[in-house]
Order: structure tokens, then sequence, then C-alpha cells
């Protein structure tokens, strides 16, 4: 605990002490409490759980902002009970430490430092704090060491970013922890309503120690967004070798596809995921309450691995109230046994703009066979949720 008061001192005393600085300092962060039962046995993913995630975002002069951010996860099974402050302390860490440069040579966007990437709702790619269900708050908060460069106007916008990946391995599994990161996006305003993103990443560790250094994915979106509902079709697919994109033909691939109709208070929707084996260990969908979310929460990209996934939903807006329905078909990409269907009802209440509350109920019948990674231990799953997120 001295050490973390000893680096806040410090900090606070390599401020520049000046009333523009200090009248510039805001406070960042969420709080996120989730209870949930569910008979799969999957650990972490019963009893409660919550993250807090505080830091300050401090404007150091004209276009330049620092930004600071610690997470402490916290399992309510009474685990730290009496346990010390220096122990309290080995349990928060660093997720976000970064600076920001705006307007660099009046066109750039610049981030150096630990910094969140990514669409929380991708498949393939995304560092930062996921949210809505146990797993998610079980799970460390992932990000990046390294630094972005965006150029953007009213037509496209280019982002590159090179650095390397943190190291998680005793905390999430992957093949990736601490691997040089390097990649672009590119996304494209066609028209009005027609919009289009192309991407790339490969990551390279020399711990890997064979001849296939480089792992990766490329992948490209279009998307149709008229005030009628949206549209959009993803393709994504990975490469590994000794060059930077080496392909073949059997290389990984997704392909996955969403749709959605505005009517009034009404919103139905529609979603298809196809995946070859798995194309990313960084995505951070997952689809269903039970499969996705629970099976497979701390691990979303396990979900997607070999299968194929339909989703049928409809929401339903009413004041502060949102509800959802949903049914998925989850089954192996090659339809080889019976699927597993899975009905979820969820209800999210806005309290404010900053603060939601929400829970939630999923079903699941399980088909194909009984035992392997796709499986579940039972012939039926059941989960059940409650929660709030509080930002500030």
């Amino acid at each position: 605990m001295k050490k973390l008061l000893g680096l806040l001192l410090v900090t606070a005393m390599a401020l520049p002490m000046n009333a523009a600085v200090l009248d510039n300092v805001d406070v960042i962060g969420e709080i996120e409490a989730i209870g949930a039962e569910n008979n799969l046995g999957q650990n972490g993913a019963n009893g409660a759980a919550s993250r807090v995630m505080a830091g300050l975002s401090a404007e150091l002069t004209e276009d330049v902002t620092a930004n600071v951010q610690f997470v402490y996860n916290n399992q309510w099974d009474g685990s730290t009970q009496g346990n010390s402050l220096n122990k309290y302390q080995d349990d928060i860490y660093l997720a976000e430490a970064n600076i920001a440069l705006a307007n660099l040579f009046d066109c750039f966007e610049l981030t150096v430092g630990r910094q969140f990437y990514g669409d929380e709702n991708s498949a393939v790619l995304y560092f930062g704090p996921r949210h809505g269900y146990m797993a998610a708050l079980d799970a460390p908060v992932t990000s990046l060491d390294a630094a972005k460069l965006t150029y953007s106007d009213d037509f496209k916008a280019v982002t590159l970013i090179a650095g390397r990946t943190q190291l998680f391995s005793n905390l999430l599994p992957t093949s990736a922890d601490g691997a040089k990161f390097f990649g672009a996006d590119i996304r494209l305003n066609l028209t009005d309503m027609v919009k289009a993103q192309v991407y790339g990443y490969a990551l390279k560790d020399e711990a890997w120690g064979n001849d296939e250094e480089y792992q990766g994915f490329y992948g490209a979106k279009v998307s149709l967004t008229p005030e009628a509902g949206l549209l959009s079709v993803e393709y994504a697919r990975s490469h590994d070798g000794n060059r930077l994109i080496k392909e073949s033909h059997d290389n990984d691939y997704l392909v996955k596809v969403d749709g959605s109709l505005n009517m009034d208070a009404f919103t139905p929707r529609a979603a298809f995921i196809y995946q070859k084996e798995a194309v990313s260990e960084f995505g951070a969908y997952a689809p269903g309450l039970v499969y996705g979310k629970t099976r497979f929460g701390a691990n979303p990209y396990e979900a997607l691995d070999n299968a194929r996934i339909f989703n049928v939903g409809v929401d339903y807006a009413w004041e502060k109230w949102t509800f959802a329905l949903d049914g998925f078909a989850f089954q192996d990409r090659t339809a080889q046994h019976e699927a597993t269907w899975e009905a979820d009802l969820t209800a999210t209440y806005q309290h404010n703009e900053n603060v939601d509350l929400f829970a939630g109920i999923g079903y699941a019948k399980l088909g194909g066979p009984a035992e392997g990674d796709k499986a579940f231990n039972q012939s039926d799953a059941t989960v059940w949720q409650a929660g709030l997120n509080v930002k500030f």
C-alpha cells in the first residue's frame, strides 16, 4: 500500500501546479455488480461479483490529455475477508495509462501508452472491459501497450496501431500473451447509408519457437444503415506463417451477418455466424446468456470455434425499460449433430444516462453428443442473473 500511495504522491507532485490543469481533471470509471446462478458448474459464473474501474482524465494543455485507470475485480465468496491493505494492492492492476494528442499536424490523433482498442461487440478484436454477464467480471480487463495513430474526415477514418499485448498468461488462456501486435483499420462512409471497413492485424512472438512466427487475421465489413434498420456482413480470415501474410487453402475463416428493423417501439433482429476453426482469440462477442456468456464466457472465441449459429430476437422499448427476447440455434459448422436450442429473456432499466439495472434468464436444450467442448453436462441448462452498471 505504501508503494501505491508513494506513486500517487509522486504523480501529484509531477503535475504542473496551476489551476488550469486542476480545473480540467475528471474522475473516470465505472462500477458493475452481478449476481448469477446456473446449473452448468462453471467456475466464476455462480454467486456474485463486482468490478470497479477508477482513474483520472486530465487535459494537461491544449489538445493533450492524459488518462489513467485502475481495476479491481472481486468475487463475493468471502476469500478476501481479513486481508490486509497490501493484499488488496496486489489485486489492483493498471488497465489504462496513456497520453492522447489531438489535432497533431492539424490532421492526426495520436494515443501512446496502455489503452483499450476495438468494438466490444466484435467477434475478432476487442481490448477493454466486457459487460453484462458474470464471466466478464471474473476475467481481467485486457488492453494494449501501443501507439495508435488516426486520421479521419467526413469520408474516412484510417487507424494504424503497433505495440504489445499484455502478459495475462496466468489469468486468461491465450497463445499470444506479450506478443508484438500491429495492424491497420480503414473505415469509409461510402454514402449516407453505406459504410465499409477493412482491417488487418498480425502478432509475432519469438517465444513461440517455430518457423511460423506470424499469426493474425484480416477482414472486411459492409453495413447498410437506412432509417428502417441495419444490415451488415463481415468476413474475416486468419493467417500464420513465416511471412507477414501467408495464404493457404485451409485458413480459418468467419462469416457474420446481422440485420434489424426499426418499428417504433419494436426492433426485430436476426444474426448468423459461421466459423471454421478459430480466426482470433481476441473477440468479445458472446452469443447467448447460457451458451456464449456462461459456458464459454471467459473465452468467448471458443463459442464460435467450428460453429454455425442462428439468432432471431426482438427488442421492445417502453419508457426507461428495454425488454429483449432471443432464440438461438447452436450447431457444429458441418451440421453433423443436432442443434442446441436456447431462449433468453432480458430486461434493462435505464435509471439515467449513466446507470443501468438489468436482469435476465436463459434456458438451453442440449442437442448433439453428450461430451466434448461444445456440449453441456446436463440435458438442459438454465442461467439467471441480475446486476447494475454505474458509469462516471
